[in-house]
């Protein structure tokens, strides 16, 4: 059984701006009854230019419901630049976190607003079709679609992947090829990485080394990432292996801040520096 939190829950039982605007500025669409997932947004503009009004139907499990009732709730009010920076951790964290493997709702909200986006601009047609070349037959999901989702929420693994696609859930033949594509953008990732801080042999780092090194990935790949969600964060101290930050911006208040400093943060610097450092977030 998974563990929903109250919100999800709440959204779930009691969704709002359920149906289609009539006129709308923008539609989206994302899925198929085939894979079992499928959402329509639409979205209108106020004389203000702001998003006035959003509505939804999706034929999807509780988390696709509760994504995507939370998702028309965050766009009211905002304007088009607003709403394009939304993310599906941004839908994820308003619903206080989704479990792992329902993490894909978020990421099929997030499509739906980008194709509605897209529509209202006259770039695309309202049902968004991700180009590149389909690794799972089973979902028809590309490796453009997985390269996007594993770049932005720093996923490491194949069930990382089936989480947030469903890629490789079904028959399991295009798992290697998602492995693939795992060890391209790793590689990718380790060679933009200033030489400064890798660390050659996994040899024993000093205090002063380890300081020096987190500072640098801190600045050049987490606080970069954190700010694209509005959030921050600020190294303190470290002592032995365990890396002391405090969490500033959104972060601050997230309620799923802990994810963020075990699945990004902290995988991060284990990755790049040292398996054996752990990350503590210091309260203010």
């Amino acid at each position: 059984m998974w563990n929903y939190s109250e919100k999800v829950v709440d959204h779930f039982l009691h969704p709002r701006n359920v149906g289609e605007i009539e006129n709308p500025d923008g539609t989206g669409e994302v899925g198929s009854l085939a894979c079992g997932d499928m959402l329509r947004l639409t979205f209108k503009l106020g004389d203000d230019g702001r998003i006035a009004d959003a509505k939804f139907k999706t034929f999807g499990c509780a988390s696709a419901i509760a994504s995507s009732s939370a998702l028309t709730e965050m766009l009211r009010g905002k304007t088009l630049e607003e709403a394009a920076s939304i993310t599906n951790k941004d839908i994820a964290d308003f619903l206080g976190g989704l479990p792992d493997e329902k993490m894909h709702c978020s990421v099929m909200g997030r499509e739906a607003l980008e194709a509605a986006i897209a529509n209202y601009r006259g770039e695309k047609s309202a049902v968004i079709n991700i180009e590149g070349e389909v690794i799972c037959e089973c979902f028809g999901v590309t490796d453009e679609e997985i390269k996007k989702v594993v770049r932005e929420n720093a996923l490491t693994s194949v069930e990382d992947v089936t989480n947030y696609t469903k890629a490789g859930g079904g028959c399991g033949q295009c798992r290697g090829k998602i492995e693939e594509i795992l060890k391209e953008i790793s590689e990718s990732g380790r060679q933009q990485i200033p030489s400064s801080i890798k660390t050659p042999d996994h040899k024993k780092l000093s205090n002063v080394q380890k300081m020096h090194m987190v500072e640098e990935l801190i600045e050049t790949r987490i606080r970069p990432a954190l700010k694209h969600d509005h959030g921050d964060l600020q190294l303190i101290d470290i002592v032995d292996d365990t890396v002391f930050v405090t969490l500033k911006g959104a972060c601050s208040t997230c309620p799923s801040s802990g994810t963020t400093l075990r699945q990004f943060v902290e995988k991060e610097i284990q990755k790049n520096i040292s398996k054996t450092l752990k990350v503590e977030e210091v309260k203010n």
